[in-house]
């Protein structure tokens, strides 16, 4: 029995349903808040999170279960919880005017809408009692409303002001006035190494990453590091990405006894996460693992893959083939608690193999937070046989017994919550992350799972009654909310990915015809740039663009790299043209802040230097397709074909019956066609 019970009680997601028996009188956002809010003249507070958000959690405890605050806002306010991944557009729009506001913005996100709901005020956390010079929540409102009946029109004011920045901000990171590009070479030669100089400013040097405290991992600007030393040899761009990687695997911000990565740390040194686990921070995680150990071949970055892809399938896979969103960082009240040990514990569970386990994975009597120790390892495996006598095979052997030992008895313990609503774009992430993984370690099951999966966002997001169109999260059997370009680009991505696993063709053919829909809904006909909303949704107060890489890469990047790819496969010029255009109008800000940018910084360098195009024909075609991906080759793209007709360019009359052929192709000329791999290696420029 609940003494409240507001209108999140109707919602999938499980952030609104946490908040569905807070005395506030939360409503989703929807056609009936908004029109309450025109209706009674009142403002609106928008507060967005996400279930794995421990601040959230704070702020709900201190002040949405307060009754006396409750009622104010119930009295003052027409009150709407968002989950920020099942609405990121609103979150996007209202985040951004945060920022303006403060300087900062971050989760909880509660901004103040006028009526119609343009924004005028807005922050994250708040407590209950001033601090961290803030004021307390209840004061902050009371301010507010007050401000909102003597000074309307300095509210409205502001508001206008706002909204006309979200609506022109864009512009200043793209620059869209480009004419007579020239696609073939639109940069300069100089280009590459000017950013790996801006980016290489803020490498951290002793623990690898970029930057202090707190500690993101930065997939996209270690994946750009591993291009650019790709296409230009730069050995201090390789060292520090694959030191990095290093630094994180063997550091707190993975979980060393079921798999998978924290969404960042709260230290330089990569040793206490804030322990939310995300889909996305993996999927991007395992996609650039599979490059390094590509490049490397080091068994550690091998066994990272594995036991990640390990947690997501045992952990985070629904029964209908879907990843979930997310694990919270709480357990029973407390950050951590699911995941730290004490000596006192591993020395019970571990006996005689306590010793050797607690000195390889740092644990102490004294701890290394808060009086308890999270696992991180100290040494490599080679070092520590070394060190203590053992061999590495022994060594690996013990830490799979006391891994085995430990999981046991955590998982008596009280799990952190699962989100369990599946997400379109961060699916389509995962998939792609799963076939990379393939191509890099060649296990079977990768594969199939990146088909399982691509063919339940296919099933499962499709629009009910709009050919082409797709929804964007998935609950209890049901698909809502108009998809958002992020969901088309990464879908789009993932046909593409495991397009070159599969060589199937009908998986080209859906990748166009998604992007021929984002063409016709999302396209802005003054730029060559995207939307991130598409043009039949209305309920939002400003149409905006995303161009950022942060914690995922922009729609916006991905597209561009998209278009890229699909025009070469299936000789589509104007594609290559339109990328070709929109890199070149974010190169100002790409240039001035690589690391904000490193998506499109990949695809830059993919114009700076010469596409390879692979064709490869025969009845042994795809597995010959897997062999030569088994190397880094980040600007090669593959078609295959076991038969003479494919409907693709550069995949006919080129088939011959009995032989096994590679056509390795660049700047619209072939090479000469080969049936030995290390002819077609050589060709693709990969070194013995």
């Amino acid at each position: 029995m609940h003494k409240y019970t507001n209108q999140l009680i109707n919602e999938q997601s499980p952030y609104l349903l946490q908040h569905a028996h807070n005395p506030v009188n939360w409503y989703a956002w929807g056609n009936e808040a908004l029109q309450l809010a025109l209706s009674q003249d009142k403002p609106i507070l928008i507060s967005i999170g996400y279930a794995a958000c421990h601040w959230c959690h704070v702020m709900e405890r201190e002040s949405f279960e307060n009754e006396e605050v409750a009622a104010y806002m119930n009295e003052h306010f027409i009150n709407i919880k968002v989950d920020r991944e099942e609405r990121p557009d609103l979150d996007h729009i209202y985040m951004d005017a945060v920022t303006a506001i403060s300087g900062s913005g971050g989760w909880p996100l509660n901004c103040f809408l006028t009526p119609d709901g343009k924004p005028f005020y807005g922050g994250t956390y708040f407590p209950p009692k001033p601090m961290y010079g803030k004021p307390d929540w209840l004061t902050l409102l009371r301010s507010l409303i007050r401000t909102f009946k003597e000074k309307r029109s300095d509210i409205e004011q502001q508001a206008n002001q706002l909204t006309y920045h979200l609506l022109t901000q864009d512009k200043t990171v793209f620059q869209s006035a480009i004419f007579d590009l020239n696609v073939q070479q639109p940069f300069e030669q100089d280009l590459p190494e000017t950013m790996f100089v801006r980016m290489s400013k803020q490498f951290d040097k002793e623990d690898g990453g970029f930057g202090g405290a707190p500690k993101f991992p930065g997939t996209m600007n270690l994946q750009w590091l591993l291009f650019y030393h790709h296409f230009t040899n730069d050995r201090p761009a390789l060292q520090h990405a694959l030191f990095s990687i290093d630094k994180m695997c063997a550091g707190g911000i993975y979980d060393h006894l079921a798999g998978g990565f924290a969404r960042y740390t709260v230290d330089k040194a990569w040793l206490v996460p804030h322990f939310e686990k995300m889909l996305y921070d993996n999927a991007l995680l395992i996609s650039l693992l599979a490059d390094a150990y590509k490049i490397s071949r080091k068994s550690e970055y091998k066994e990272t893959i594995e036991q990640t892809i390990a947690f997501i399938l045992t952990d985070m896979t629904s029964a209908e083939g879907g990843f979930y969103a997310s694990y919270d960082a709480d357990s029973e009240g407390e950050e951590g608690k699911y995941y730290v040990w004490s000596k006192a514990e591993i020395d019970r569970i571990l006996h005689d193999d306590a010793p050797v386990f607690n000195l390889f994975y740092g644990v102490t009597a004294q701890g290394n937070w808060e009086g308890k120790n999270i696992l991180n390892r100290k040494f490599t495996y080679k070092a520590f046989a070394d060190k203590t006598g053992y061999s590495v095979e022994q060594l690996k052997n013990m830490f799979q017994r006391c891994k085995r030992l430990l999981m046991a008895h955590r998982t008596d313990r009280v799990k952190p919550a699962l989100d369990d609503k599946i997400l379109l774009s961060w699916n389509a992430l995962m998939t792609t992350a799963f076939a990379h993984a393939y191509t890099a370690l060649g296990h079977e099951q990768y594969k199939q799972t990146a088909i399982t999966n691509l063919q339940f966002l296919l099933n499962k997001f499709a629009h009910p009654t709009r050919p082409n169109a797709l929804l964007h999260s998935y609950k209890n059997g049901a698909a809502r909310h108009p998809a958002f370009l992020d969901d088309y680009a990464f879908l789009i991505e993932a046909l593409l990915a495991v397009y070159q696993i599969t060589f199937d063709e009908n998986l080209l053919q859906r990748a166009l015809a998604f992007a021929q829909f984002v063409q016709q809904h999302f396209a802005d006909p003054q730029s060559h740039a995207f939307y991130y909303t598409p043009d039949f949704q209305t309920d939002i107060v400003v149409r905006a663009k995303e161009f950022y890489d942060s914690a995922t890469p922009s729609g916006n990047s991905v597209m561009a790299a998209n278009l890229r790819r699909l025009g070469i496969m299936l000789h589509i010029p104007e594609y290559v043209e339109q990328s070709a255009y929109m890199v070149k109008a974010i190169e100002t800000s790409m240039v001035k802040y690589p690391a904000s940018f490193a998506q499109w910084g990949k695809t830059a360098l993919q114009f700076c230097f010469p596409a390879h195009e692979v064709a490869i024909l025969g009845n042994n075609a795809p597995a010959i397709a897997q062999k030569l991906q088994a190397h880094y080759l980040p600007n090669a793209v593959f078609m295959a074909a076991t038969h003479p007709n494919s409907n693709f360019e550069l995949l006919q009359n080129r088939f011959q019956e009995g032989k096994n052929l590679v056509y390795i192709c660049q700047n619209n000329a072939c090479h000469r066609p080969t049936e030995l791999l290390e002819d077609a290696l050589m060709q693709l420029g990969v070194k013995k």
